[in-house]
C-alpha cells in the first residue's frame, strides 16, 4: 500500500511559477513510476507528466512541454512538478499518482487527494 500526499498548490499570477510536491509513504517508493494529472472544473482529468521509477525517463503532455519539469528524489520519497510560465488555463486540481510501471501511469495504482492551482490573468 502506498499513500501519496500533494502540496504546493496556490494562487499565482499568469507567467509565474509554482513547485508541487508529492510525498509517498512506504519503503517501495523507488519501485513506482510517478505521475501528475490535473482536472479543471467541468473537464475530465488529464495527464500532465510522468517519471519512471529510476527517474531516467520522463513523459509530458504537449501542454506541459517546455514549461513543466517532473523530477523525483527517491531518498525523500518525493516527486516534484516545477511549473513555470503558468497560464490561466493551467488552473486545476493537480493530482499525484503512483503506478507499477510507466506504461500504466494513466491507470495508476494509488492516487492523492489533489492540490488546487489557480492562475490569475
Amino acid at each position: 500500500q502506498v499513500q501519496v500526499v500533494e502540496s504546493g498548490g496556490g494562487l499565482v499570477q499568469s507567467g509565474g511559477s509554482l513547485r508541487l510536491s508529492c510525498v509517498a509513504s512506504g519503503r517501495t517508493f523507488s519501485s513506482y513510476a510517478m505521475g501528475w494529472f490535473r482536472q479543471a472544473p467541468g473537464k475530465e482529468r488529464e495527464f500532465v507528466a510522468a517519471i519512471s521509477s529510476s527517474g531516467g525517463t520522463t513523459n509530458y503532455a504537449d501542454s506541459a512541454k517546455g514549461r513543466f519539469t517532473i523530477s523525483r528524489d527517491n531518498a525523500k520519497n518525493t516527486v516534484y512538478l516545477q511549473m513555470n510560465s503558468l497560464k490561466p488555463e493551467d488552473t486545476a486540481v493537480y493530482y499525484c499518482n503512483a503506478a507499477r510501471a510507466l506504461q500504466v501511469i494513466k491507470r495508476g495504482d494509488y492516487w492523492g487527494q489533489g492540490t488546487q492551482v489557480t492562475v490569475s490573468s
